[in-house]
């Protein structure tokens, strides 16, 4: 287990154990819940053979943590529905099984869940699951002059001057699946301190081009997402 995640868990089985007896949110209440989110991919991808000049692995995709807030409305006391936002992600892409930078990306992940807190209606700790589905838009996607260097250089006919291959990155935006967990334990009638989980299923189609044409592959993304901070109802 990654010391982050190690660190999510612990702090969720903490603040189950000095939950007060409080209620928190009821029936036809808002919660807002503000906190660091950091989006953690567990990418995969095929590999890419770039017009005969280079065959690559793969690609990896690294981790950013960013601001990230929920409101949820309580249409009863044991459901409710939630919107997750956040500051735009940007992770940095590499080959994969090298030290060979690819390129990076920024996205923003909305998410819209049904949830079900069990222990609605009563006092103390809040527990909820989600269900419910991610729209994930990329934009800002930009090669790494390490990776157009490692497609080859071309030569100006007249100049004989060479340059590394020039090369565009597209990624198609994703529809998908989002599973989440997560906990309110109540400080007062209004704020509270709130730990949550999402998996989401985010897969999309990303485009390599060049002079020689374009290159397109998929890739599994599927991140885990971890935000910890404080929720306040109203």
């Amino acid at each position: 287990m990654s010391t982050t995640k190690l660190i999510a868990t612990s702090a969720l089985l903490a603040t189950v154990i000095i939950a007060p007896a409080i209620s928190f949110a009821d029936q036809g209440d808002w919660i807002i819940r503000v906190g660091a989110a950091m989006v953690d991919p567990d990418a995969s991808s095929d590999p890419i053979d770039i017009a005969g000049l280079v065959t690559l692995d793969g690609v990896d995709v690294d981790s950013d943590t960013q601001l990230g807030i929920t409101g949820t409305y309580m249409f009863r006391d044991k459901w409710g529905v939630s919107l997750l936002a956040a500051t735009p992600f940007e992770h940095d892409i590499s080959i994969s099984n090298t030290d060979l930078a690819a390129g990076s990306t920024k996205h923003l992940p909305p998410t819209l869940t049904l949830q079900w807190y069990p222990r609605g209606g009563n006092d103390g700790w809040q527990p909820y699951l989600g269900l419910g589905i991610n729209y994930t838009g990329f934009f800002d996607e930009e090669v790494d002059p390490e990776l157009e260097a490692a497609l080859g250089v071309i030569t100006e006919p007249v100049t004989g001057v060479t340059d590394p291959v020039p090369a565009s990155l597209s990624l198609n935006n994703s529809w998908g699946v989002a599973l989440q967990a997560g906990i309110d334990i109540p400080l007062n009638d209004r704020w509270a301190l709130n730990a949550g989980l999402w998996w989401i299923d985010i897969d999309t189609k990303a485009t390599i081009g060049t002079e020689l044409g374009d290159v397109k592959f998929d890739v599994e993304l599927d991140p885990w997402v971890y935000m910890i901070g404080v929720a306040y109802t109203f």
